[in-house]
This record gives C-alpha cells, sequence and structure tokens, in this order.
C-alpha cells in the first residue's frame, strides 16, 4: 500500500479538544447548547449515526433530544415535529436524518427549519449564504472533508491557502448535505470543481472524470464505486461513504465505504478510510455548529 491513511479518529480527537473549551465558554456566559436529532423510519446508518452524536451529547453536557418517527408517517405530522423543535428553547441546533420516505419532501421539511437552528445549512436561507462564500453554518460532512484535506495538506508541508488553486477536484454525489455544499467549499479554494452524480455514471463518463482527479471526494453511496482503476497515481482520495453490507457467512452487518480501499490506495497519495476517516470528524463538527448556533442566538 503506497498512500498515506488519512487518521481521521486522532483529527477528531484534536478537533474535539477545541470544541470542549468552545463549549465550556458559552455555559459559563450562561447559555446550554442543545441537539436535537429527527430520525425517520430505521435506516442502519442514520440510527449508528444518531447513538453516536447522542453519545459524543452526553458527554460534552450538552443537551439531547431524539425524535423518532413512524416511516409511513404523513408530511404534515413530521412538519409539527419540526416546529416543535423550533419553539423549545433547550435546542439551538436541530438534524435532520436522511433518508427520508418518500412521502416526506426534503426541499419541503428543510424550508420549516429555523435558519438560526439549521446546523447542516439544508434550509434555503443557509445554503444561500454558503453558495455566496458568507457561511452561517457550513455543513458538517463536506466541512469535515476540507479540515481533513486542509490538515493533511498542511502536515506534507505545503500550504493550504494556495495548495487547491487551479488543481482538479472531483466530486462524485451532489446531495445536498454532502456534494452540493463540497462543490462550494472547493470553489471557496480555488480549485477547479467538478461534480458527477448518476447520470455522469449513467453517461459512461465517471471514469474520464475520475482519471483526471488531483483530488477525490466520493460520497455516492455505492459500496466499492471507484477501483484502483479508474484514478490517476498521486491522487488524493477522501471516502465519505458509509454502507452498511452484511458478510454473507457471518451474517454480521458491518460499515463500508465508497472506495475499494485497497486498489485505489494502491495509486493514491494518501486515502481515507471508512469507518474512521471524516465520519468521526462529522460527529465533533456537528456540535461545533450546535454551540456556535447557540452563541450566535445569544449574541455571544
Amino acid at each position: 500500500m503506497a498512500a498515506h491513511v488519512i487518521d481521521g479518529e486522532a483529527l477528531a480527537a484534536e478537533l474535539r479538544e477545541n470544541v470542549e473549551a468552545s463549549f465550556g465558554d458559552v455555559v459559563e456566559a450562561g447559555v446550554r447548547p442543545g441537539l436535537a436529532t429527527v430520525l425517520v423510519g430505521d435506516d442502519y446508518s442514520a440510527q449508528a449515526y444518531e447513538r453516536r452524536l447522542r453519545r459524543l451529547a452526553e458527554e460534552l453536557g450538552c443537551h439531547y433530544a431524539s425524535e423518532v418517527l413512524a416511516p409511513d408517517i404523513e408530511e404534515a405530522d413530521a412538519f409539527a415535529v419540526i416546529g416543535k423543535l423550533n419553539a423549545d428553547p433547550r435546542v439551538s441546533g436541530i438534524l435532520i436524518l436522511r433518508p427520508l420516505p418518500k412521502q416526506v419532501s426534503e426541499g419541503h421539511i428543510y424550508r420549516t427549519l429555523d435558519p438560526l437552528k439549521d446546523v447542516e445549512a439544508v434550509h434555503p436561507d443557509n445554503a444561500g449564504l454558503l453558495a455566496l462564500g458568507q457561511p452561517r453554518f457550513v455543513p458538517s460532512t463536506p466541512a469535515s472533508v476540507f479540515f481533513m484535506l486542509d490538515r493533511y495538506v498542511e502536515d506534507s508541508g505545503r500550504d493550504p491557502k494556495t495548495f487547491y488553486n487551479g488543481l482538479d477536484l472531483v466530486l462524485v454525489g451532489r446531495s445536498n448535505n454532502v456534494g452540493k455544499p463540497a462543490l462550494w467549499l472547493g470553489l471557496a479554494r480555488n480549485a477547479t470543481v467538478v461534480s458527477c452524480h448518476a447520470y455522469t455514471s449513467q453517461a459512461g463518463r465517471l471514469p474520464d472524470h475520475m482519471l483526471r482527479a488531483d483530488i477525490l471526494v466520493v460520497a455516492a453511496g455505492v459500496p466499492g464505486i471507484v477501483t484502483g482503476e479508474i484514478v490517476k497515481e498521486g491522487v488524493i482520495a477522501i471516502d465519505v461513504g458509509i454502507n452498511a453490507v452484511k458478510d454473507e457467512e457471518t451474517g454480521k452487518t458491518r460499515i463500508v465505504g465508497d472506495l475499494d480501499f485497497e486498489s485505489v490506495a494502491a495509486k493514491a497519495e494518501a486515502i481515507s478510510p471508512v469507518p474512521g476517516g471524516v465520519g468521526p470528524i462529522t460527529d465533533v463538527w456537528l456540535l461545533r455548529n450546535t454551540i456556535e448556533a447557540a452563541r450566535y442566538r445569544a449574541r455571544l
């Protein structure tokens, strides 16, 4: 294996120290941050994420609330739950966990969020501010991707302020919470950004774009969609995929990414693993945003 494996756990631990200090400052000023999650249905990955956030919030001493809704809930009832959390003074940040069932529109439910509690920047107001380069909140997963990239670049002796200038940054996946925000963050760093998606794949063009990538960020939700055959030597590859795969022999479920790790690592300069890569940083960053939301509302 030629690639440097980026240690997301170590970066998350470092970020957590800063978050704990910030949390202490806010509490000392008389404000207690609070996070609420909304889970619709029983998706395995969403449940795992909720459990991690609950544990982290409790360890920090952050107020935590969880709303678990039936998969067949009517959209109006889901909206009512969001309205309740918007009005709850104990809650400074709200996270709507994906995926959502078909009868609950992402676009509709995101619009019901209080923009000042929308710590994932999915409300149109916050998404627009991010696109304009004036973010109120930077969504946790794309923020974690670039936190990881910036630190790797810095640790390898290069300047993150100039490193991205003109480089080809290829994103695979255009979701509202990862792919699209990552596009804006890449442009803010002066990278040449290409956004690939299902139609890119259907047109047979995905390998063409990935072979040109200096930096590859994959958030497709498809296990092993990227192999070493379709990346170039020296690529920096960041895997955002979180896929639950059942082992046919043992029957146990394990989490894997979107990269075929071994084959991509054989050609990459650096690579992030799954698990232990972007995920741990994302958890901490979401709490960071929750604290910032509490600070913002209290005008601290």
